[in-house]
């Protein structure tokens, strides 16, 4: 079973930008391992904004060592590229104009507005094996945790 962690950029990455960070990251995860065990890992950069790290358990499970060393590297970048890739507090969504991100605050005005609605797809990125990855990471916002936690007004449900 593989075991994911997505991290969302607080904006989209310039093609250069993704560019750097798909090399650095893939440079990382060739070389990463746990207790001197090599990791079999991957990273994929999905729509301009999603950096997704794999390691699949079967081969050998990352420990808290192994992914603080993820971690560190992933805020090495953040400062490099002025992107912040671990504010849990910025929804990403789909528009009309394509993926968007902004603060919760934004978030819970768009749904008292009516703009973000129950059908609306949102990124889950609370996802942690490659099947969630596939089926529950972007999904209808009835469908995601976002339901449970923002309130839709009676006139949208």
């Amino acid at each position: 079973m593989e075991r994911i962690w997505v991290y969302q950029a607080s904006r989209e990455l310039g093609v250069e930008e993704e560019q750097y960070v798909a090399s650095k990251l893939e440079a990382f995860t060739a070389q990463w391992k746990v207790h001197g065990k090599p990791l079999a890992a991957s990273v994929a950069i999905r729509y301009h904004r999603f950096v997704i790290i794999a390691v699949d358990q079967s081969v050998a499970m990352p420990s808290g060592c192994s992914i603080d060393k993820s971690v560190h590297l992933l805020k090495e970048l953040e400062q490099e590229l002025q992107v912040e890739f671990f504010d849990r507090m910025q929804m990403a969504y789909r528009d009309e104009q394509g993926i968007v991100a902004v603060s919760r605050q934004v978030f819970e005005r768009l749904i008292e507005e009516g703009k973000i609605d129950t059908d609306t797809i949102v990124f889950n990125n609370l996802v942690s094996s490659r099947e969630e990855l596939e089926t529950k990471w972007e999904v209808p916002f009835k469908e995601s945790w976002h339901a449970k936690v923002f309130q839709m007004p009676n006139r949208i449900r």
